[in-house]
């Protein structure tokens, strides 16, 4: 029997912090169970204060503590950690452009690819596919799964 792939919800965030969710999402799903990170998301919203970017750029290593040990999300150390990173990535990109909306609207000149590659280097846990699936859930134009 041929196993079904999980699509993603697509939609479009209304402000930084829907993004900063969704990016967290993407780079948590890769390499993960997507129903596991499916059913666990809202224990992660909590965990993560609603993905408040402000707040999460604000954490360090007690917060940091507190997640890893939270038996209610997955504790992967180093996808929390570079989740914080993330959050003061977000904040420099929304403070240059006025908003993460408007940084994604500068790259609308590159090729697809191209968009890829930046926003890898940009954020830590970001590969190919979780910028794929990233692009693909905040309504962004993306090739067909094949292509990507």
């Amino acid at each position: 029997m041929r196993q079904m792939r999980e699509v993603p919800e697509k939609i479009t965030p209304k402000n930084d912090d829907g993004y900063f969710e969704e990016l967290t999402k993407a780079i948590f799903r890769a390499g993960f169970s997507w129903p596991v990170i499916r059913q666990k998301w809202e224990n992660f919203r909590i965990g993560f204060d609603q993905f408040n970017v402000a707040k999460v750029a604000s954490y360090g290593g007690e917060e940091i503590t507190r997640l890893f040990n939270d038996a209610s999300i997955v504790r992967n150390r180093r996808k929390i950690v570079n989740t914080v990173d993330n959050a003061q990535t977000f904040l420099e990109l929304s403070q240059g452009y006025g908003s993460f909306s408007q940084y994604l609207r500068s790259l609308d000149h590159l090729a697809y690819h191209d968009r890829v590659k930046e926003l890898s280097i940009l954020f830590r846990g970001m590969g190919r596919i979780s910028a794929f699936v990233f692009l693909k859930c905040v309504n962004e134009p993306t090739p067909n799964w094949q292509e990507r």
